[in-house]
């Protein structure tokens, strides 16, 4: 079981020291957020869901439970880039960076649960 030092983060909010790891998960920059005002430590594109499945959940709430479905089985073909992540929340906190106005229904918490999990 990985420690719980996985938390998630828009993009928006101001990094703080202690985020730790800070990883994008978005396809596409942040609209309006500078490079150096986000304090990345990585951008994992090869995270985003696909194209198709975006499009298809839309930020719509009521199809999140099939989205997180649908995307985790997209992630566990990125079982070495998980290994990798799980590694750094072992080591540290690690903070799980996206844009979404939706808090509760995006990408980052699906990937934060599966990480959890261990």
């Amino acid at each position: 079981m990985v420690p719980a030092t996985i938390q998630t983060k828009r993009a928006y909010e101001e990094p703080e020291p202690g985020d730790g790891y800070r990883v994008l998960i978005d396809h596409i920059w942040p609209r309006g957020v500078a490079k150096e005002r986000a304090k990345l430590d990585e951008w994992a594109k090869e995270l985003a869901p696909s194209g198709e499945l975006r499009k298809w959940f839309d930020h719509e709430p009521d199809r999140f439970p099939e989205f997180r479905s649908r995307y985790r089985s997209e992630l566990e073909e990125r079982g070495k880039k998980l290994e990798e992540l799980r590694g750094r929340a072992k080591a540290g906190p690690l903070t799980i960076v996206y844009a979404a106005r939706d808090q509760e229904h995006n990408n980052a918490v699906v990937l934060a649960e599966l990480l959890r999990e261990g």
